[in-house]
């Protein structure tokens, strides 16, 4: 399943770069050719690919697989903005992808496609060279050359307007592209370095696909007419919901095992029963589907004689029953006809479930974990969430073990909290900067609270008199200032600035001096001019929500905040720190650690000097003495969530963070909405406070993270352009990152500045990595080179099913001495 972003969104790489909801897959599964060795087995804590191996050899030639897909491809261009999740993969399957990732989600040279692919000059102006595969021919018998490349540049430049493409990340930045000494060879000429540059041209399609606006458009739809990989489209199916994939006869590589490949689209809350059904092969399930099949395989070894304890039908007991049988109201004919009724509604439940279970025991369920994290978003646009310091009080108030270990611990694989919002564990780019922001610590988190002004019994309206209006100068923000509109009033009507210092520092408060008026500087101010940038948020109208999207009217801009720039330094410069250890390969201070745990002392959130510190004794001290809030109004924040069935892990892991943001005082208003809702009504439109939702991790994070962490801009017409950061928190500084990140040519240098926008990233506490998504996949036990990939892909010609005669659950050549 995928969504479209906001209009004006720019996908840097469209079907990497979409949001994973409850029910949904990767939208382009990040794939890759198989590798083998030590150095791919990835560090502690991460999961290996579980696809049951085997060389060719052992592996039967003919049949067909039914692969159970979320939908029939709305397009079959890539490159469109409605490609989904079965475009990604039929892509894969039938066109050419230059490179390809490893287990580690390193990008490999596809050597089906190339011979060679570098860098041949830095200087003047970037130059890679391509020397392709001389028996790389498209399916029509036509080589695969330097004409292809050109017009798939120029369809995705973003120069000419006909073309309905949806990004063109990478190649805007070509200048032109020529035959090399021969027609095997593709110069590509850069006029701006690009780091990201083997991201390019994968998929490749033929220039009868991209050489014109209409055929870019239109041609490629419904039908692939021409194609360069193992298999071919043979047809799109849409009234039977299938797509059908079968061997190509110009496949110049290792020919395809299958017979045919059929995408067969199935609802993810129907793929037990189609399994069970033979209906498919191999299918993406959820937990509650894996454990069926886990109790189908012990239903079989007892015999059948297991009794129902799962499933539809268990919920109809006998003491159910006989609460319905001994209603006050009825005769006896029809309590007795009632009773009947449940047992005829149980025999026939019981009877259903039985065939299913049967059927499932016929499946194995491979397991794995998703190249995607998910993370808690918190909506910086405007309420308690514009405030940086409300942000990070959420993010210390998590456990992030704890809710690693919810989701991954019961299905026994890695619970190890993703530290990268730019990479997993186990990538090259991949380093632990969390500590940007801090370890859980509950007391640091109420500290953060009570200077951003909530305090237990502040919802209390205040009296007539008191000197304030609600949400002026207790507010501590400019999150309820629109655009323009004048600074807050004191009671007596005058101008009251002091009240829209992000500090919180009142006249008679901690921190008086610092304000603009003061007369005197401190210290820290020079470090402000330093780094204004840092307070830099986009913020709107702190109107309460209503249900439903939100008119794009009611975002707005401010300007830098200077005092709030002064409150994030020592966080900031806690990032900075980060960033110089990684690059030096250095750890942090046990020291430091220790007094991260220390109230008043932590290594990433900042509380100024003269903020309250919260009553010692329990964690929930501040609960304890009632609900936050502030100038009459209480600190709730509205936490959306799906309501679909496959949602229950997302709602399972939204009551334990709302748990235990209940600790530290605040509330949260839980709303379930549809499925198909979710991310277009609320996400994308900002119509939400905390949100749960997942990014499929990538080899190319200074590009595919750009627009996911970038600085929301105005648009022309005054409404907010935000590209993929549903947070809409971001800064300059970490686009800058980005972007020279994109156009550092060294790779080691390139990482460096990628780590060092992530641990920016955490210190603006826009969203935080929760877990890794796990992956499980029901498949025939005899099919192989299939399953949970991870990053690697499988190789299509290689998939079919295990020889008769061959054992073993490893069937793969032994490893030479």
């Amino acid at each position: 399943m995928s969504h479209v972003g906001p209009r004006g969104r720019t996908c840097s790489r469209t079907l990497r770069s979409v949001a994973l909801l409850t029910t949904g897959v990767l939208a382009l599964p990040v794939l890759s050719a198989c590798t083998s060795g030590k150095d791919d087995e990835g560090p502690k804590g991460t999961a290996t690919p579980d696809v049951a191996p085997a060389a060719r050899k052992w592996v039967e030639q003919g049949g067909t697989v039914h692969w159970a897909v979320d939908s029939v491809p709305a397009t079959l261009n890539a490159f469109q903005a409605d490609a989904d999740a079965t475009t990604g993969r039929v892509a894969d399957a039938v066109l050419p992808s230059l490179f390809t990732l490893d287990r580690r989600g390193r990008p490999q040279a596809n050597p089906d496609y190339l011979e060679s692919a570098k860098i041949v000059e830095r200087e003047p102006k970037q130059v890679v060279l391509y020397k392709l595969n001389q028996k790389a021919v498209w399916s029509d018998g036509r080589e695969i050359g330097a004409p292809d490349f050109v017009a798939q540049w120029r369809a995705l430049r973003g120069k000419d307007s006909a073309y309905w493409t949806a990004r063109n990340a990478g190649y805007e930045r070509i200048e032109k592209i020529e035959r090399g000494a021969n027609n095997l060879e593709v110069r590509v000429t850069f006029n701006k370095p690009y780091a990201d540059w083997k991201s390019l041209f994968s998929p490749l399609y033929p220039k009868d696909v991209t050489g014109t606006p209409n055929a870019f458009n239109d041609g490629a739809r419904k039908a692939l007419k021409i194609s360069a990989g193992p298999f071919q489209v043979k047809t799109v199916d849409r009234k039977a919901k299938e797509t059908a994939l079968v061997r190509n006869p110009r496949w110049w590589g290792e020919p395809a095992k299958l017979d045919s490949i059929v995408l067969r689209a199935v609802a993810r809350g129907k793929r037990a029963a189609a399994l069970a059904e033979g209906k498919v092969d191999i299918a993406d399930i959820d937990s509650g589907a894996a454990k069926r099949i886990a109790l189908a395989h012990k239903d079989k070894g007892s015999g059948g004689s297991r009794p129902l304890t799962h499933g539809p039908g268990a919920e109809i007991t006998p003491a159910s029953a006989l609460r319905s049988w001994a209603e006050a109201n009825g005769s006896d004919d029809e309590k007795a006809e009632e009773a009947q009724e449940v047992r005829a509604r149980k025999a026939e439940a019981v009877e259903k479930y039985a065939g299913e279970q049967k059927g499932l025991a016929r499946f194995a369920v491979r397991k794995s974990l998703e190249p995607a994290s998910t993370q808690l978003a918190l909506n910086g646009e405007s309420g308690p969430l514009a405030d940086e310091r409300v942000r990070r009080a959420v993010a210390r108030a998590l456990d992030r073990q704890e809710l690693a270990d919810t989701v991954l611990g019961p299905l026994g694989l890695p619970s190890k909290p993703p530290g990268s919002h730019l990479a997993l564990l186990g990538q090259q780019a991949y380093a632990d900067s969390s500590r940007a922001l801090g370890k859980q610590d509950t007391q640091e988190a109420q500290a953060l609270l009570a200077d951003a002004g909530w305090t237990p019994g502040g919802a209390e309206k205040k009296k007539a008199g008191d000197g304030t209006k609600a949400g002026s100068a207790g507010e501590g923000t400019k999150a309820g200032e629109k655009k323009g509109e004048p600074a807050a009033e004191t009671a007596d009507g005058k101008k009251d600035e002091k009240s829209q210092d992000k500090s919180g520092a009142s006249a008679s408060g901690s921190g008086s001096g610092s304000g603009p008026d003061s007369g005197s500087r401190p210290a820290s101010a020079a470090l402000s001019d330093a780094a204004s940038d840092e307070g830099t948020y986009i913020v709107g109208d702190d109107k309460p929500r209503q249900a439903g999207p939100r008119p794009e009217s009611a975002t707005h801009v401010i300007s830098p905040a200077r005092t709030a720039a002064v409150q994030g330094m020592a966080l900031l410069y806690q990032a900075a720190r980060a960033d110089d250890s990684e690059s030096r390969g250095q750890t942090v201070n046990a020291a430091q650690d220790s007094h991260d745990k220390k109230p008043g002392g932590m290594a990433g959130a900042y509380a100024p000097r003269g903020t309250a510190a919260p009553a010692s004794g329990a964690p929930d001290a501040v609960a304890q003495g009632g609900p936050l809030g502030k100038d009459g109004k209480p600190l709730t924040l509205r936490f959306v969530l799906p309501a679909g069935e496959g949602g229950e892990s997302l709602r399972a892991v939204g009551e334990r963070i709302s748990r235990m943001l209940q600790r530290i005082g605040i509330r949260t208003d839980v709303t379930k909405v549809a499925d198909d809702s979710y991310f277009k009504d609320h996400i994308a439109s900002g119509d939400y406070d905390l949100a749960l939702y997942s990014w499929p991790a990538t080899a190319y994070p200074a590009t595919d993270g750009r627009p996911i962490y970038a600085k929301p801009v105005p648009a022309s017409d005054g409404s907010l352009l935000v590209e993929q950061n549903y947070t809409r928190v971001g800064t300059n500084h970490i686009d800058q990152l980005f972007e020279h990140a994109a156009s550092e040519l060294d790779e080691g240098k390139a990482r460096d500045l990628v780590r060092q926008a992530d641990a920016r990233i955490w210190a603006a506490a826009g969203s935080i990595p929760l877990y890794q998504r796990p992956q499980l996949v029901a498949t025939r036990p005899a099919l192989r080179n299939a399953g949970a990939f991870g990053f690697e892909t499988p190789r299509y010609q290689d998939i079919g099913y295990r020889k008769a005669g061959a054992s073993g659950p490893d069937l793969r050549e032994p490893k030479k001495k």
